[in-house]
């Protein structure tokens, strides 16, 4: 039985694997969250209103939906295909961590919940100078490009540990991309909805397209591991990297620009309401 995903050098089939490693990070982002909610709701519970019992229930919601994410991310069998055999599913992980986990997880932290984990942590003031956004930025898209490296990928996927380097680092770095856009504490977000827009689209959209059409466009194959791998329904390794590409060019697209559009009607709304605020007060 092996812990993480890596790659394993047989032929594929469809025969269930078990990875307990998968579950064990599974629950451990699950269960630390409930425990500390349950913490929360006692502490707060005669200050909620109804408004505040519907947040922190969509939050809940948020939260499990980015473990699931994870989960799926992680486990069998689409981590199996993209730790040994296929770079298309290697770049579907790529993806569910960082623009669906990630954001998710973001999105269902509670804001008393992320400030007690910074004070404990004493992480405040680092997270203040992660979250501006060149920083952000650049953190996630270094990492981006150094994760996708031949060398990183062909060293690292050869083995759970690595493997699972790799797949956190990727988490991680998702959860940084996304802090300047919808962190917990505001004071970590961007205030103004052009700035926001601007980030996301250079951060998830501009940066990314360079790599990913590298591997559209490459005329062999990068990536030892996925060329050497026993071929899946006979899919050529040139084919597969090629799809790998387009998995990072477009996938993203849906939610970046779903993103976008969201931001531009509630900033539309919100400055229609302020302009008939002071009619409304004559």
């Amino acid at each position: 039985m092996r812990f993480w995903c890596s790659a394993l050098q047989e032929p594929w089939t469809w025969a269930w694997r078990a990875y307990p490693g998968v579950w064990a990070a599974s629950a451990a982002i699950a269960v630390p969250y409930v425990w500390a909610r349950r913490r929360i709701r006692q502490t707060h519970a005669l200050s909620q209103d109804s408004a505040s019992a519907a947040l922190h229930r969509r939050q809940a919601w948020f939260f499990g939906a980015g473990v699931v994410a994870f989960w799926v991310a992680s486990d069998w069998p689409l981590g199996v295909l993209g730790a040994g055999y296929l770079a298309s599913a290697h770049m579907a992980q790529f993806m569910l961590y960082t623009l669906v986990a990630a954001p998710l997880l973001v999105l269902g932290t509670p804001e008393p919940m992320a400030r007690r984990i910074l004070a404990k942590l004493r992480l405040y003031r680092f997270m203040t100078r992660l979250t501006q956004p060149v920083f952000a930025g650049l953190a996630f898209n270094a990492c981006l490009v150094a994760t996708h490296s031949p060398w990183a990928v062909d060293t690292l996927r050869a083995n759970q540990a690595g493997s699972f380097v790799m797949d956190v680092v990727w988490l991680i770095s998702g959860v940084v991309v996304w802090l300047p856009i919808c962190s917990p504490l505001v004071e970590h977000r961007l205030q103004h909805y052009p700035g926001k827009m601007v980030y996301l689209f250079l951060a998830l959209g501009v940066v990314p397209a360079v790599p990913a059409g590298f591997l559209t466009f490459a005329g062999f194959p990068l990536y030892a591991t996925y060329e050497l791998a026993p071929r899946f329904y006979g899919l050529d390794a040139a084919t597969d990297q090629q799809m790998a590409g387009l998995i990072m060019k477009l996938g993203g697209i849906p939610i970046v620009w779903g993103t976008i559009l969201a931001m531009m009607m509630r900033w539309a709304d919100e400055s229609k309401q302020a302009s008939l605020a002071p009619a409304s007060r004559r």
